[in-house]
């Protein structure tokens, strides 16, 4: 058999993109003053996020405004991100396809629906692991109402169902420090091992920037990205991806090319090799 050249289509396949948010396709002010971003001045940025109480939060600079402009356009956007489903609700941007949610933990349809395949299966592996959640809650709650205490802890809970039981159940822990010294949550983060038994079979750690999450080793972007590949997404259509953090590269690894922004942990990573 004879293989064929390549020949010009003018029917366009739309790709899959399926992008990291926070520090890949916006930022906070303070993070563009120290990345020191192109077309991001005061005029020209754009909001992509607010704060809980609405006001503008995250931003996108000209270039990162055009950028999913393009995304929106031309790729069947897929949203991968370790915010949760009320996190998300404070990104004003239009997405209209399928959204990845906390840490993989949560997947969302194009219309806004629960997957309900993965919703059975994140029960079934979050169930066993609720006592020791809770026992690092109450650690972390206790040592937070400490006066001296410099870290800011947030358990991450959703409703999750068997199908015929709907529970809530906590995903992961969050702590950031008020100061937001890096150095003490990574300090912090050697310290975990110690608080429970058998903490790094059932849970590793991430800390980028001023976050540290606790996470089941079943919550993992990569497997709902995996879990989507398997079942959902179209085989025939190419797929690339962007993300800034270490977490990100497990799930980029799945696509057919992968990139990062060029700032933050994952450039610096590699700048530093």
């Amino acid at each position: 058999m004879t293989t064929p050249f390549f020949k010009t289509n003018p029917d366009i396949t739309k790709p899959y993109a399926l992008m990291d948010l926070d520090d890949t396709l916006f930022q906070t002010q303070r993070k563009i003053d120290v990345w020191n971003l192109p077309t991001a001045k005061t005029e020209h940025l754009v909001c992509a996020a607010v704060n809980k109480q609405g006001a503008p939060l995250s931003f996108m600079s000209q270039r990162q405004a055009n950028f999913f402009n393009w995304l929106l356009v031309s790729t069947d956007l897929i949203v991968v991100t370790a915010r949760d489903r009320y996190e998300i609700k404070r990104v004003k941007l239009p997405f209209n396809s399928w959204q990845v949610l906390t840490h993989g933990a949560i997947i969302l349809t194009s219309d806004g629906e629960l997957l309900s395949t993965w919703q059975q299966h994140m029960y079934n592996e979050l169930v066993p692991l609720q006592d020791k959640l809770n026992q690092l809650s109450q650690v972390f709650a206790n040592h937070s109402k400490n006066d001296n205490s410099q870290l800011v802890f947030t358990p991450h809970i959703d409703s999750f169902s068997n199908g015929s039981v709907n529970e809530e159940l906590t995903i992961y822990l969050a702590i950031k420090h008020a100061q937001k010294d890096h150095q003490a949550l990574v300090e912090l983060a050697k310290k975990l091992p110690t608080l429970i038994r058998d903490f790094e079979q059932d849970f590793y750690v991430h800390v980028n920037a001023n976050n540290l999450a606790i996470l089941p080793h079943a919550v993992h972007k990569r497997h709902a990205v995996q879990f989507l590949i398997d079942h959902h997404l179209d085989s025939q259509r190419p797929s690339f991806g962007f993300g800034d953090s270490l977490a990100d590269l497990p799930f980029l690894q799945l696509l057919d090319w992968y990139g990062m922004p060029n700032h933050g942990q994952l450039h610096d990573n590699i700048s530093s090799q």
